[in-house]
């Protein structure tokens, strides 16, 4: 699949782009050097009547968007949250593809709905609506159980997505490989790997059995957090191509004359937005990765209402920690404990110089601090972020890729609420707390707790465990040395000593 044929495809990006009249709107939002527009018009211009016609009625990045498929319409969503980068006017514009985009026809939903469910829609549900919401993998239907008069949200895959995801993806494949053999510098950034990274997500996000079983999880991890909720699914009624979950009223937080009619407060809502974010990511390691507008809505009590659990983030624990510490390190403006973190965790080659690459995060954060954060460009601060990597030889890091993207997206819908919001002061109880708890004694208390444990289990093999790789050790050295006949005796004495402490820890808490 991944073959020369996929050039059609990017050829006919770029065509799409010149023939709806988005490749000018486009550089210019993206502030291109005049050298790439004159390349990119060069290399449009003679395909402009390959290119995809779109809907007319549409503003132009958002008609070539939409024209171009599930793939293009996700990066258009990023971009919504982004009016830092892309400017008021673009991301206003690209909303539209949040779920405003046009339907699948209602009978071709029931019908989905019969062959998956394996029974008649009428026999389900008393009423069914027309649907309520669209958007690029599925859309949504507002209806009522007739067994329990529950209302309830039926969500449906659009039909063939499966198939159109994976021809847009074919083709980053293709773009991936051209752009390491062309320039080999991009390596270091692992774009094939991204792209994996990528088709692993979107491809989960095409099985809503998957998303069922995330949005439970998710649903039980923030039970308790005050002023946030997350509607549970109908397992009975949900299958790969159909979910049903609970039915939420609320203004959707992309519309702000509506959230303030209704006197909600809106530095409240974006300060929440953030925290919540940061707490989930940190505390649970599994966080909504895709939380733009469209997938947020405020209750009338004031609760954010988080919706879509196709795109979900997970972190082990010792990524969790060290995403704290490189947080805490700026909140403190403690940079050379920010560059410590990078090494320690080998997100820079061991061989750069610490005390340089400590300088060049200090110019990244100095200017975030004693400034309006309306007046910080995050597009310029992300430009001079890539700099910083490319000369110290950082590659991506694929588990990074949802939370990075995340916060981008989340930093976004609350300055879309809070224009002068400063991510930094947000952050800082909600890391600091995360700190305190799990960066420490006690977190070092109970990592010898855990491992006491595994010891424990391991215990009656420990003897042979010890033998089996003193023998080895002897047998593979050139000259080797016999062990001591108390070497055994050590480790083992060194178990019952970690054993012990895990017995001690679990009494303290």
């Amino acid at each position: 699949m991944r073959g020369p044929h996929n050039i059609i495809r990017l050829v006919r990006t770029l065509a799409t782009l010149e023939r709806t009249g988005a490749i000018g709107v486009v550089l210019e939002a993206f502030k291109a050097p005049p050298r790439l527009r004159v390349a990119a018009r060069i290399l449009g211009w003679p395909f402009k009547w390959l290119g995809l016609r779109g809907d007319p009625a549409l503003p132009p990045a958002t008609r070539a968007l939409t024209a171009l498929g599930p793939a293009y319409i996700k990066f258009g969503q990023i971009l919504s949250t982004r009016p830092d980068i892309v400017g008021d006017e673009m991301a206003l514009q690209l909303k539209y593809l949040q779920d405003k985009l046009p339907p699948f026809p209602t009978a071709t939903a029931r019908v989905m709905i019969e062959q998956e469910l394996g029974l008649p829609v009428d026999t389900i549900f008393s009423e069914f609506s027309e649907p309520v919401a669209a958007a690029s993998i599925a859309q949504v239907h507002h209806a009522r159980l007739a067994e329990t008069g529950e209302d309830v949200a039926v969500k449906v895959l659009r039909p063939g997505i499966d198939r159109a995801f994976r021809k847009d993806i074919d083709a980053f494949y293709f773009a991936a490989r051209a752009i390491e053999t062309i320039a080999p510098f991009s390596r270091r950034l692992r774009p094939m790997e991204v792209i994996a990274h990528f088709e692993g997500v979107v491809l989960g996000e095409l099985d809503l059995r998957l998303e069922s079983a995330a949005a439970g999880e998710f649903a039980a991890n923030t039970e308790g957090d005050e002023g946030f909720r997350v509607p549970r699914p109908l397992w009975n009624l949900s299958a790969r191509q159909v979910m049903t979950l609970g039915w939420v009223e609320g203004i959707a937080m992309a519309d702000n004359a509506a959230l303030d009619g209704a006197g909600h407060d809106r530095r409240a809502l974006a300060a929440r937005v953030l925290s919540l974010f940061l707490r989930h990511a940190l505390r649970d390691g599994f966080f909504h990765a895709d939380m733009h507008q469209g997938n947020l809505k405020v209750a009338a009590d004031g609760a954010i209402v988080a919706l879509d659990f196709g795109i979900m983030g997970r972190l082990d624990e010792y990524t969790r920690r060290v995403y704290a510490e490189i947080l805490f390190g700026f909140i403190r403006r403690d940079y050379r404990r920010v560059a410590e973190v990078h090494f320690e965790a080998g997100y820079v080659p061991a061989d750069r110089d610490i005390d340089e690459f400590a300088r060049a995060l200090r110019v990244v954060g100095e200017p975030i601090f004693g400034m309006d954060a309306s007046r910080i460009s995050m597009a310029r601060l992300l430009a001079y972020l890539f700099e910083v990597t490319e000369r110290f030889g950082m590659q991506t890091r694929t588990e990074l890729i949802l939370l990075q993207r995340t916060m981008v997206v989340v930093e976004g819908v609350a300055r879309s609420l809070d224009p002068n919001i400063n991510i930094w002061q947000v952050a800082r109880p909600v890391v600091e707390d995360y700190i305190k708890r799990n960066v420490g004694p006690m977190a070092l208390l109970r990592d010898l707790q855990r491992t006491a444990l595994v010891l424990a289990r391991f215990g009656p093999k420990l003897p042979r465990l010890v033998e089996a790789q003193l023998i080895r050790q002897s047998t593979d050295a050139p000259q080797p040395e016999r062990p001591s006949r108390w070497q055994p005796l050590i480790w083992l004495g060194l178990g019952a000593a970690i054993a012990l402490a895990g017995v001690w820890t679990g009494q303290q808490f």
